[in-house]
């Protein structure tokens, strides 16, 4: 491959076989070359492969004022985090995280460490992202020597969920929200306290999650026939009225609508969390 831009001492761009643009990693890659030579790769760590020419660009900016150690600690973090979230990572993952890794070490090193006011959430509601995040402070922590506060496994959690959902931090924060005023609702209307260890509750915070992600991204499932929305709504009358404290709830608070079918199947799993508690 031969080099199309050198972004720094450590980063540059090719084209693969099939044409489109990567960006190549690698201790000394671009160190004393020019536009053309031949890229060396004995010294290639890893290559890029970004959905189009834009997020290309985007991670080529974002790469270019980094420490080739932060990047090389973010790819570390986010091929680990692959073995554990069975999810599909968004490819923006790479410029998210490693730009917010740097940011973190930077302010470490200011001694300014800022508190993550969704931290007893993400434990609560992305457990498997969040105990990432804690392998992550470690990994840190071995690498470079640095130890962040446990804030900033909560924040590498939600850069996570980001790419879990394809989401921008924004929207993984109000959807963070939802879950839990929703789960208010839930407890104050039924007067009861839900069983966290339980397998429908995990059962139920799934469902949550990407009810939240529907609506807060305006895809809302809708299309289930008459028949069965009158159906639940005539066996589960109570479970419905909850549905609609809810919907009330979401329209008052984000300015959205919450369709008939999401309603229904909310109404579902209300029967199911609360029967089984």
């Amino acid at each position: 491959m031969k080099i199309e831009k050198i972004i720094n001492n450590n980063i540059v761009s090719a084209y693969d076989e099939n044409n489109r643009e990567i960006v190549v990693m690698g201790r000394g890659l671009g160190f004393g070359r020019k536009l053309g030579d031949m890229i060396d790769d004995i010294k290639i760590e890893k290559i890029f492969r970004m959905d189009n020419e834009a997020e290309s660009e985007r991670l080529q900016s974002v790469l270019a004022d980094i420490p080739l150690e932060h990047i090389q600690i973010s790819n570390d973090i986010i091929t680990y985090s692959k073995t554990v979230i069975s999810k599909k990572l968004n490819k923006n993952i790479y410029i998210t995280l490693t730009d917010h890794i740097n940011f973190a070490i930077d302010r470490y090193k200011q001694g300014l460490n800022f508190k993550n006011a969704l931290l007893w959430e993400i434990k609560k509601f992305y457990s498997a992202e969040y105990e990432v995040g804690k392998k992550a402070l470690e990994m840190i922590k071995e690498t470079l020597g640095i130890e962040l506060p446990d804030d900033e496994a909560a924040s590498i959690a939600m850069h996570l969920v980001n790419a879990e959902f394809g989401t921008d931090m924004p929207n993984t924060i109000d959807i963070t929200k939802l879950i839990q005023n929703v789960l208010k609702i839930i407890k104050y209307y039924y007067q009861v306290e839900l069983d966290e260890e339980s397998i429908n509750y995990e059962r139920f915070i799934t469902h949550l999650k990407f009810f939240a992600q529907r609506i807060i991204t305006h895809r809302p499932n809708s299309g289930t026939d008459e028949e069965f929305h009158n159906m639940i709504k005539s066996q589960y009358k109570t479970d419905y009225r909850c549905a609609e404290k809810i919907r009330k709830y979401i329209e008052n608070e984000f300015k959205m609508n919450v369709p008939e079918e999401e309603l229904i199947y909310l109404t579902v799993h209300l029967r199911r969390i609360t029967t089984a508690n």
